[in-house]
């Protein structure tokens, strides 16, 4: 837990409120998004009892499995939640745009549009996850087939749930993760879990928490009180009043996720939110071309190599988006100057037109001495960087701590146009104030994987070849 979120904690047990923790939302929020809650059989990892779901908030739809451990009625359940969301993943797959790559060169397309699945909770995203892995390989011939919509969407829900593992991406978006990205709670980490909890100490305060704690479950647990005093019996009955006592169980639920929604898409977007959407959209048209082009499910599990791609990706992933969130978020930045990593200043001097004639041709290398009255922990030869000009560098050249603060001199680089002579704007004026950083969207290069072929057989590769020796 960060310094200032740990402050935000204190001050909403104070007020009896949760705090807010950013100054603009860090996730897309869709125009029509699809909620679904899963509810799963006490006992049965993947064993589904219900699920409420649907894109608009008056015409939710629910599904439910009265015998969770029949073969056949998991199997229809498998087939219902199919034809409910396969239709509204597909759906996105329709006009596509242009992007120029190569510099421009040459273009790809990608949808306009992507889905946004919402779930309850992490337990929801990872119910869908082992939900996929047991449907995507299901055959629809010979024993006990499936419609061909099932293995289908099987896959879907796997490449749902690895987007969630993705660092900043909404195509799966869990309301518990979303909400404690923007506000502290006065309550504890594990309490914050609790769905019904959580969205009280934002909408209504400790006291409607302390009551929420009670109310219903969001899924995919359910209460074992439930479980044992309402559920069972209604299973061993196969009464038909079964539907109506899970649609009252967790129609709060539905109505607490449409308000989150609504809650979270209130706050300003940040501004590179729209990047990792674009992301995102490049995700979905991939995976679109796979279904198209390919069609077979995704392994069970990833092989060396591509384990230890993926675990890359997902590490840039994560510096990425961490730096985004800083730049977009005074406050989120604000983490990163306590701890030394950035600090605000005001120009003092600024020489705009400095050339550097040292090397074989001439470059535009204009200085600039920013005084701060912030601790300073960086070195000369440190690279900074500027939020309000990314794609420019400010090397350090000098440290210099005064009695009333610190004055600090850089070489600025990039960002000023291919001429000798900087473009209006791109060098800071004497008197702007300035907020330089360590941290950097800088382009990280993967590194270089070996072909699975030519990893040992540990690790996937073909065995050793061995002669035959003859036994003595």
């Amino acid at each position: 837990m960060s310094t200032l979120v740990a402050l935000a904690r204190a001050q909403a047990l104070a007020a009896g409120r949760a705090q807010p923790i950013t100054t603009v939302r860090h996730l897309h929020i869709h125009d029509r998004p699809l909620v679904l809650i899963p509810l799963a059989m006490a006992g049965e990892a993947t064993a589904p009892l219900a699920a409420l779901l649907g894109d608009d908030v008056a015409r939710p739809r629910l599904l439910v499995v009265s015998q969770p451990r029949n073969r056949d009625e998991r199997f229809a359940f498998f087939a219902g939640l199919a034809d409910a969301v396969v239709p509204y993943l597909d759906s996105f797959a329709g006009a596509t745009e242009a992007v120029p790559v190569d510099r421009g060169r040459d273009v790809r397309h990608r949808f306009v549009d992507a889905p946004q699945v919402w779930v309850p909770n992490p337990g929801g995203a990872d119910f869908l996850r082992l939900l996929g892995r047991s449907t995507r390989f299901r055959r629809t011939d010979g024993d006990h087939p499936v419609p061909a919509s099932v293995p289908r969407l099987g896959q879907w829900l796997t490449f749902l749930a690895s987007s969630a593992e993705v660092p900043g991406s909404s195509l799966l978006v869990n309301a518990v993760q979303a909400l404690g990205l923007h506000w502290a709670t006065g309550q504890s980490a594990a309490e914050d879990a609790h769905f019904g909890s959580l969205f009280a100490w934002i909408t209504d305060g400790a006291r409607a928490a302390r009551e929420a704690e009670n109310g219903p479950v969001a899924g995919p647990a359910t209460d074992p009180a439930f479980d044992n005093e309402i559920l069972a019996p209604l299973i061993a009955e196969s009464s038909p009043a079964l539907p109506g006592v899970l649609r009252e169980l967790l129609m709060p639920t539905w109505e607490r996720m449409w308000k989150s929604i609504a809650l979270l898409r209130e706050l300003p977007e940040g501004a590179r939110v729209g990047s990792r959407w674009d992301s995102d959209r490049d995700a979905y048209s991939a995976f679109v071309e796979h279904l198209i082009e390919e069609g077979t499910p995704q392994p069970r599990r990833d092989g060396a190599v591509a384990a230890a791609a993926r675990l890359q990706r997902l590490e840039n992933a994560a510096a990425r988006y961490a730096v985004q969130r800083a730049f977009d978020d005074p406050l989120v930045m604000a983490e990163h100057r306590l701890s030394g990593a950035a600090f605000g200043g005001v120009v003092t001097l600024a020489k705009a037109d400095r050339i550097d004639d040292s090397g074989k041709r001439p470059v535009l290398r204009p200085r600039i001495m920013v005084a701060t009255t912030e601790t300073v922990r960086v070195e000369p030869g440190a690279a900074l960087t500027s939020p309000a000009r990314p794609s420019q560098k400010a090397k350090v050249i000098s440290v210099t701590p005064g009695p009333t603060g610190t004055d600090v001199v850089l070489e600025l680089s990039g960002g000023m146009g291919r001429k000798l002579v900087a473009e209006p704007g791109s060098v800071p004026e004497v008197g702007e104030p300035i907020l330089l950083t360590t941290l950097s969207e800088a382009y990280r290069p993967g590194a270089a994987f070996p072909d699975p072929a030519e990893t040992p057989w540990t690790h996937g590769g073909p065995p050793a070849h061995h002669e035959d020796v003859p036994i003595a």
